[in-house]
């Protein structure tokens, strides 16, 4: 059953009053929403049905990816439902459960998605800068275990939203979803934010810079191979730079904001707008990270060139210029 402002306190009416979308804004959510939702369905889509169906590229890499499409397919099809409500004017017609799933979605996807992310810039770290030594914790068998545990992990940290009502009825036309930018907060929330993305972030940005000046100092990897491990690491880097950091700078100033004894109504339509904006930016994750699976996973270059181009030539031809020999494996193969 959605929450009633109509005879509670005047502040939470207020509050919302100053919080919300204008007309312009919910064209261009509802717009941007849209675009994103046919690239990375089709992208993740893609992804999902390549590593799937190619039982020969079982590799931790490999895997990593797939589960990394996975959580990005679970979140694309909630977008539909926020299209819905930007064209809808800030009303939420789908109901109590269905706005709790949004919610869900949403922070299973962002947390799952970044913990792959640092789970794949481990593996390459490993891969590159150890390639022998590495080889006997590199195999398939411990990346499901880790991803298995990475899924538990992070269901029962975003699980309890599920059990506790998220729509606010505003008046008899208009329901507000609350996991839509109107999340309830508080300082314990700082927390889990932390632990879900300050720790992985660090972790990425060490892995990537000791890759980086592993390549620098060696001479065993190819100049061509280098510089491709160096755009991949720069595209892995981008995505947190713009899909995820925004939002959880956003994220501390909202939690602290929302336990402030005293804010004025310009100063919430900041915040406001800036959680609106930060949150839009975290769905563009899903569809750059079909261009990761092609910088990383070497049969979905090679399947997405014949899916595009209708050239397996051409496919070939680009996979055959990264395979090498067996004895640098892990420092070539999957770059």
């Amino acid at each position: 059953m959605a929450y009633s402002v109509v005879f509670g306190n005047a502040s939470s009416l207020q509050t919302e009053q100053c919080s919300q979308e204008s007309v312009e804004e919910n064209l261009f959510f509802s717009s941007f929403y849209g675009i994103v939702f046919v690239l990375a369905f089709v992208g993740n889509t893609l992804a999902v049905w390549v590593f799937s169906c190619d039982k020969n590229s079982n590799t931790t890499t490999n895997i990593y990816l797939m589960h990394l499409a996975v959580a990005d397919l679970s979140y694309v099809l909630i977008l539909p439902m926020r299209m819905v409500y930007h064209l809808s004017q800030n009303h939420w017609p789908f109901g109590e459960v269905p706005c709790r799933i949004t919610g869900f979605l949403f922070y299973l996807n962002m947390y799952a998605s970044i913990f792959f992310l640092t789970c794949i810039s481990t593996d390459r770290f490993l891969a590159i800068v150890y390639p022998v030594k590495s080889m006997r914790i590199r195999k398939p068998l411990y990346a499901n275990v880790i991803c298995i545990v990475l899924w538990v992990v992070i269901v029962v940290g975003v699980a309890p939203m599920l059990g506790a009502p998220q729509t606010l009825r505003m008046d008899n036309t208009t329901t507000m979803c609350l996991q839509l930018y109107r999340e309830k907060t508080s300082s314990f929330a700082l927390v889990p934010l932390t632990v879900g993305f300050v720790i992985p972030f660090v972790i990425t940005v060490t892995c990537y810079l000791l890759i980086i000046r592993s390549l620098r100092t060696g001479n065993r990897i190819e100049k061509h191979l280098k510089d491709k491990a160096i755009k991949m690491i720069i595209l892995v880097l981008t995505i947190f730079l713009i899909c995820f950091v925004p939002y959880h700078i956003n994220r501390y100033v909202y939690i602290l904001s929302a336990s402030a004894a005293h804010s004025t109504c310009k100063g919430r339509k900041v915040i406001a707008l800036s959680n609106r904006i930060t949150s839009c930016l975290t769905s563009l994750n899903s569809c750059l990270d079909p261009v990761v699976y092609f910088f990383v996973g070497e049969k979905f270059r090679e399947r997405f060139c014949h899916f595009v181009c209708g050239h397996r030539k051409r496919a070939q031809s680009v996979s055959h210029e990264t395979k090498t020999n067996e004895s640098s494996l892990s420092g070539k193969s999957e770059l």
